[in-house]
């Protein structure tokens, strides 16, 4: 049996090993190179409808999953049959009326206006758990703008879910979204993370800012 289980998890090791290797996604007569941040793997090629579903939960049925990743601890967890943690995963979507067709500037300065219609202005507190103590629960406030050029939107948004329970605390949850227009192709990244403590904070800014420049290097071939 000892022998059974190491075998398994050298399996579900090698098998991570290869669903974090980049890939590419054909969109149109365009080829794009894709790829999650380091500690994360893709799970579509993994076939699992539960992961699938999971990962349509995260975007409108307008929009076509080109990757969604988990980490590579809550992988292990999957194929070991263990409840999943999710405190962080991660998105690249493109949307489905735009996938065979080039997307120019003009184009993507109108979907950025259109996806930013309704975000609204950016959080005035620096502490940002005080200003989502003041939201609804549920509700998604923006919190900073994070980068805006002419290829590339990023905003940083947060959410409070109410605690169930008398001495249940609140809980928070980061997130980004990225729109990127890349090889004439308009794609959103978006990653999530437990707010539980500021280096939270600091890992989705930094691990944004690294993969909107990792993929430009990929796709810049």
């Amino acid at each position: 049996m000892a022998a059974v289980r190491t075998f398994a998890a050298l399996l579900a090791g090698f098998s991570i090993q290869c669903l974090a290797a980049p890939f590419a996604v054909q969109l149109g007569d365009v080829r794009l190179g894709l790829d999650a941040p380091p500690g994360f793997s893709d799970t579509l090629s993994t076939g699992s409808p539960r992961l699938q579903e999971l990962g349509e939960s995260l975007t409108s049925a307008s929009n076509r999953i080109l990757l969604f990743a988990i980490s590579d601890a809550d992988l292990r967890r999957f194929t070991s049959g263990d409840p999943l943690d999710l405190r962080r995963y991660m998105v690249v979507v493109t949307p489905r009326g735009l996938e065979r067709d080039r997307v120019t500037a003009d184009g993507f300065r109108q979907l950025v206006a259109e996806s930013m219609r309704e975000v609204g202005p950016p959080a005035a507190a620096q502490d940002y758990v005080q200003h989502l103590d003041g939201q609804p629960a549920g509700a998604v406030s923006l919190l900073a703008e994070l980068r805006k050029d002419p290829d590339v939107v990023s905003i940083l948004q947060g959410a409070r879910t109410k605690g169930s329970g008398l001495f249940e605390r609140s809980k928070y949850q980061l997130s980004t979204t990225s729109l990127m227009l890349v090889r004439g192709k308009a794609i959103s990244l978006s990653i999530f993370t437990r707010y539980e403590q500021p280096a939270d904070l600091e890992w989705i800014r930094f691990t944004t800012a690294r993969w909107i420049e990792d993929l430009r290097k990929l796709n810049s071939r």
